[in-house]
Parts: structure tokens; C-alpha cells; sequence
């Protein structure tokens, strides 16, 4: 089926601690995955690891015990009807460390 579209993302289970996602965004207007790239490299707590040519890419292992998440598998959403206004991207970080109650704290010190 030629107009049949989709992503996929393969993730191996169990893991010992930190949450992953899959997740699509779809923006007003074009954005490439390396604009993405730049913008999320700049964004404090975040770290790009993404280079799945050379087996880099985020693991639940690498970001145990740390505060960081870690974003990459950067990439245009296929099964969007434009194919340029929406990107997918695979994330990991520890749900102790980085969980709601810290994000929370974090969101709090940023508004005041």
C-alpha cells in the first residue's frame, strides 16, 4: 500500500530503572531534524546522543543515576500527511532523579 505511512521504533524490555518514550510533535511549520538537533543540544538538561550509524543512540543503562535526558533517533514522522511539519524522537532519563517531583522543582526555579 503505497500511501500506507509510519513510524516505527524498536525498544528491547526489561530495564533496571530510567523511563524511555517514543514521541511524535508536529509543529506549525517546517522544521528538519537537524534544526531539532541544535535547538534540543542547547536546551539545559537535555543531551543529544544521536548517531545510529556508529550504535549511538539513547539507552536506558547510559543515563541511570543522573539528571540529564538523553534525546536522539531524530527524525521526520512519516505517517505525517506533509512529511515536514512533524519530527519523531526516542528519549530516556531516570524517573528517580529526573522525575516528576525534580521536573517539578525545576519548572518552579525557572518561573521565579
Amino acid at each position: 500500500m503505497p500511501e500506507l505511512r509510519g513510524n516505527c521504533t524498536c525498544v528491547r524490555v526489561p530495564v533496571m530503572r530510567s523511563h524511555s518514550e517514543s514521541i511524535t510533535v508536529e509543529f506549525e511549520r517546517p522544521i528538519t531534524p537537524d534544526e531539532a538537533r541544535e535547538v534540543l543540544a542547547a536546551a539545559p538538561g537535555v543531551k543529544v546522543v544521536d548517531d545510529p550509524a556508529n550504535l549511538r543512540y539513547p539507552m536506558p543503562l547510559d543515563t541511570s543515576d543522573q539528571d540529564l535526558v538523553y534525546v536522539g533517533r531524530i527524525r521526520r514522522d512519516l505517517s505525517a500527511p506533509d512529511g515536514v511539519n512533524a519530527l519523531t524522537f526516542f528519549c530516556c532519563g531516570d524517573q528517580i532523579r529526573k522525575g516528576a517531583a525534580t521536573n517539578a522543582v525545576q519548572i518552579a526555579e525557572r518561573l521565579l
